[in-house]
């Protein structure tokens, strides 16, 4: 077959896409190695740079260290800092010196160093000389100046001292002082108490059903004696915190039928309790009321206290604290202790004679729990049960006695274990059995001028049942909400809470977030209370 002629051959198609591949991929190696050998001969160069960089431009890079750049003999922000700790002495002392217009200076320049400072802080890298130069120079001089003005170093400590001691004679006053008014707020009896306990007085005598009403119920006393029953004592001159605890007893009680609350108070608020305690019903429980100037047997021949009571001496002291210049603390004169009131749970069988067993509790509790089961714990022959408070040193026996004395440190232990008045368990056939009450009597006669303790009944207490307590469970009584900061679960778990203190529920400077424990057993929509202003 015969070839066509070249001119008249199909065209041939050319092939683009493998050329362009390949010079692509030619280019692409060509622009590794450029940047490889840049990145090469840089690196010299930046070695170099580095080499010849100071430290404040290293932390620049590596963001600010404070703790090396304080370290640093050469930190600008050392120096700085230093200056500014150094200008606020002077300041002080300035003042002193009543050299206004220079602490004044410093303390601008002392706002402008700390700007700088800030600053420094906020882009996290050091100050550098040229920024700070001018600030570490004017504050340099301001120094300068103090030294001259004889702001030297040995002059700012002399009066930095004498102006520390000097701040704390006046901490000293202030918190006499505070300790002072609270023990008098504490001791005052507000004006709806005393509103309370007039017209009440006035009931009483106004209102013969009253008193024919008590008359009866004395005539069927039969349950004042009876010990089969739970029998309660207060001695107080607190109508409404008395009635508080009468009140949550009986509330919290299984069996207020069972209960029995003997209240002993003085001959001013007899006829006032006498008549709260008749009016009202605190649901089945018996309530007898008795005024301690009925007892025969109390007088000054039996009862050393009430002798010492007396004494012109003891009252001076109690109530003025001349006779030592004033130095005793007024917690050691409050008045409260002449009260024969604060001293008749020494003689608990002989209010009560007809009484085997029977529970104390002061005024300034409140019952949250069913107590009957007070009544079955064994006390194994001693006379007192109580919850011991030696948790901390602070309750222990030499916190309350003077161990210096002879006849304190020959007969007690200083570390023996404290406890707490306001919720005891009294065997009185013991306490009758073992003479407690002559225990007692010998202390007091013992104490007659005061060495062997100053404050209240719980040191005496703790001298007349040495040996002769039994530690109760703490559930059954909590302490502290008069003055201190208790648990909530010690406090949800507490039978009786005791508001001992100066700060009273009834007070208003009571614990707010107590006071509710308090209050909920007051009915405030009473007609006598709405009429004192309550609440």
């Amino acid at each position: 077959m015969r070839r066509t002629r070249p001119e008249f051959r199909r065209p041939v198609r050319r092939r683009w896409f493998p050329n362009v591949f390949w010079l692509t991929l030619c280019g692409f190696v060509v622009l590794v190695l450029i940047v490889f050998l840049t990145r090469e001969s840089a690196k010299p160069a930046s070695r170099s740079v580095l080499s010849k960089r100071t430290y404040r431009q290293v932390m620049t890079m590596e963001s600010l260290n404070v703790t090396d750049e304080m370290l640093n003999p050469d930190s600008i922000t050392r120096q700085l800092t230093d200056q500014i700790s150094l200008a606020k002495a002077y300041i002080v002392i300035a003042k002193e010196s009543n050299n206004l217009q220079f602490a004044w200076e410093l303390s601008t320049q002392i706002r402008n160093s700390q700007i700088l400072l800030s600053n420094a802080a906020l882009r996290r890298s050091p100050l550098t000389l040229g920024e700070s130069n001018t600030a570490v120079r004017e504050m340099a001089f301001l120094l300068f100046q103090a030294q001259q003005l004889h702001y030297d170093s040995a002059t700012m400590i002399m009066r930095l001292k004498a102006r520390i001691q000097e701040l704390e004679e006046q901490t000293s006053s202030v918190t006499d002082k505070s300790s002072k008014y609270g023990q008098i707020a504490a001791e005052e009896v507000p004006k709806s108490l005393y509103c309370l306990g007039v017209r009440l007085t006035t009931e009483w005598f106004n209102l013969s059903k009253l008193q024919q009403t008590v008359f009866e119920k004395t005539q069927s006393g039969i349950k004042l004696k009876d010990n089969s029953l739970y029998h309660f004592c207060i001695f107080s001159d607190n109508i409404l915190a008395t009635s508080v605890v009468v009140n949550s007893t009986a509330l919290n009680s299984q069996n207020p039928d069972r209960i029995v609350f003997h209240l002993v108070t003085d001959e001013v608020n007899f006829a006032a309790m006498k008549a709260w305690f008749t009016m009202n019903r605190f649901r089945q429980v018996t309530v007898d009321v008795q005024k301690f100037e009925d007892f025969s047997w109390l007088n000054a021949s039996y009862v050393p206290v009430l002798k010492q009571l007396q004494d012109s001496d003891t009252k001076n002291y109690y109530f003025s604290g001349n006779n030592d210049g004033g130095k005793t603390p007024i917690k050691f004169r409050n008045p409260k202790y002449l009260s024969m009131l604060n001293h008749l749970r020494f003689y608990i069988p002989e209010v009560f004679p007809a009484l085997n067993k029977l529970v104390f509790l002061d005024d300034d509790v409140v019952v949250q729990k069913d107590l009957a089961g007070l009544f079955t714990v064994d006390l194994n022959g001693n006379v007192n049960g109580a919850v011991e408070t030696c948790m901390e040193t602070f309750h222990r026996y030499h916190k309350y006695l003077n161990y210096s004395h002879p006849l304190i440190r020959s007969h007690f232990d200083p570390d023996a274990c404290g406890w707490a008045f306001g919720m005891n368990v009294f065997d009185l056939v013991e306490w009758r059995k073992r003479n407690v009450t002559g225990i007692y009597h010998y202390w007091q006669e013992k104490n007659v001028d005061r060495t062997l303790w100053k404050l209240g009944t719980l040191p005496p207490g703790l001298l007349t049942f040495y040996g002769l307590t039994e530690p109760l469970d703490p559930n059954w009584h909590v302490l502290g909400l008069g003055y201190t900061n208790v648990e909530e679960d010690v406090i949800e778990n507490g039978a009786v809470l005791h508001f001992n203190g100066n700060l009273k529920p009834w007070l208003k400077i009571g614990m707010d977030k107590y006071k509710p424990f308090w209050e909920k057993y007051v009915d405030y929509s009473h007609p006598m209370l709405e009429q004192c202003n309550f609440r």
